[in-house]
């Protein structure tokens, strides 16, 4: 442990890099010093780096990594770029945080992987909903058996992201984003279900391209059986105009429920007593969360710094952060084959390993509004 700040580097100065981060690092005051920032674009990095007072402007990461020396990385590119980019920097000795989605495939998180283990350094996932107070409270509750055993959810992202989103080039492709809704959106709620339910054993899914002009999928449903013998039910939509991020879990003795869109706080989270709890006291707990931090970047990124400190693996990295990614390759992989997709079966000989709509070409072009099908080509 040290008492100097940790030095900072950005790469990629977009919008999540500006609305984001550069907030959750202002949070955490003199623990951090922003020293450089990297971005192919010249002129958007430097604007970017005068704007905010960072000393290092870099269109190279290479050299950024070798001038600027920072400890920590904050990754916010497409997510096409960033296995190669957090090799790099573990590999120089940086840690890494990347926003989601971590990386197009299981194959390039391990990769990052295994860059973590030749650097000696770690790489974290962006899964922010898993920080504030009432969601480690209410995962905490389930864990120690305080709300009964659960049995059934529901995990909703219902969005709404209109044909001009996708015109930004990256997006709604399988090459660069990776994915659909199920990747670039649900993967938060996805990721929060799991931090509350613990792992999976299975998944049943269907996947359509219902309205959006993309490659992917713009709606995904799924069945999803937990180790604990629960069973959840999942939906992902960029086409919803009521927007909404949702979360249901029914136990033996409460239901627990969170209603937000792209964060919560304690006032977001409700809980139900079944008809048999009669303790008031007991139920008045249920509530009452230490503290009352949201769910946010600057939360994770505490949690992220103190395990710097304390140089130990940080939360939301290595298995922990890759269970969320294997979530999402079944539900790809289900809705391809038409089959129910055990984790076992995500092994390196499977083609969606490799990419998440495996061996396939997609949908057919022709008809993209109206294609239903998951077939491949």
């Amino acid at each position: 442990m040290t008492n100097k700040p940790v030095r900072v580097a950005l790469v990629g100065a977009g919008s999540i890099a500006e609305g984001a981060h550069l907030p959750a690092l202002a949070a955490q005051g003199d623990r951090v010093q922003i020293v450089a920032a990297c971005d192919v674009d010249p002129e958007r990095v430097k604007s970017f780096c005068d704007t905010h007072g960072i000393p290092g402007a870099y269109t190279d990461l290479g050299e950024m990594l070798e001038q600027a020396r920072p400890d920590l990385v904050h990754l916010c590119t497409p997510p096409s770029l960033h296995a190669e980019q957090a090799r790099q920097c573990l590999l120089a000795g940086a840690w890494v945080w990347l926003e989601k989605p971590p990386c197009l495939s299981l194959a390039e998180y391990d990769v990052i992987t295994e860059a973590e283990q030749a650097g000696g350094a770690y790489a974290s996932v962006v899964f922010q909903h898993r920080f504030g107070a009432a969601g480690r409270h209410t995962a905490d509750l389930i864990a120690s058996g305080g709300l009964g055993r659960p049995l059934v959810a529901h995990c909703s992202t219902t969005w709404y992201r209109p044909h001009s989103y996708y015109e930004v080039p990256w997006r709604g492709t399988w090459d660069s984003e990776g994915g659909g809704p199920t990747m670039g959106h649900g993967i938060h709620q996805m990721d929060l279900l799991l931090a509350l339910l613990g792992d999976w054993t299975e998944v049943t899914a269907v996947v359509g391209r219902l309205d959006r002009d993309v490659e992917t999928e713009d709606v995904s449903m799924a069945i999803v059986r937990f180790d604990s013998g629960a069973m959840a039910t999942v939906v992902n939509s960029v086409l919803s105009p009521r927007e909404e991020s949702y979360i249901r879990v029914d136990l033996t003795d409460a239901t627990v429920e969170v209603k937000h869109l792209y964060g919560y706080g304690n006032d977001d989270w409700t809980y139900t007593p079944a008809p048999h709890v009669d303790d008031q006291e007991r139920v008045a707990r249920w509530s009452a969360p230490a503290g009352d931090e949201p769910s946010s970047h600057a939360a994770q990124l505490t949690a992220l710094l103190d395990a710097h400190d304390r140089g130990e693996r940080p939360p939301v990295s290595g298995a922990d952060g890759r269970r969320t990614l294997e979530l999402v390759t079944a539900v790809y992989r289900s809705a391809f084959t038409r089959s129910t997709v055990a984790r076992a079966d995500l092994t390196p000989a499977d083609p969606f390993y490799h990419r998440l709509h495996g061996d396939t070409d997609g949908w057919a072009p022709s008809s993209s509004r109206s294609s239903t099908s998951t077939e491949s080509e």
